[in-house]
């Protein structure tokens, strides 16, 4: 799929109503476009992770015009499967992370930046 719009017609396909009951989730899903516009997108919400986030989001259903409860979670895992086929963990996309030394490095805390206040 490559388009929020189309996955919202293919959830009206699965599950009725119109495009747009689907449409925001759909959207958020693919926001991730605004920080990079290929594929790479996708590790930040195309998961297990991402789709439990958006039940948290958008809450557990979403009424349709005629009524009917749909679970975001299915709307999610939908969505997720029409773009990579399955529904991966974060822990699959961290996996394919390739580590960079400025990625580990740690700041040593100047001792004269901290102060005796609260303490």
């Amino acid at each position: 799929m490559a388009h929020p719009y189309h996955h919202s017609l293919s959830s009206v396909r699965k599950w009725g109503g119109v495009v747009a009951d689907y449409q925001r989730i759909h959207d958020w899903f693919d926001e991730s476009k605004k920080i990079i516009v290929d594929f790479r997108h996708r590790a930040l919400r195309h998961h297990a992770e991402g789709i439990f986030m958006a039940e948290t989001i958008f809450g557990t259903t979403v009424t349709l015009g005629n009524g009917r409860l749909i679970p975001v979670r299915l709307i999610g895992e939908q969505h997720v499967r029409e773009d990579l086929g399955f529904v991966p963990s974060f822990a699959d996309w961290v996996k394919a992370i390739r580590p960079e030394p400025w990625m580990g490095r740690a700041v040593r805390l100047d001792d004269s930046s901290v102060t005796s206040q609260g303490m």
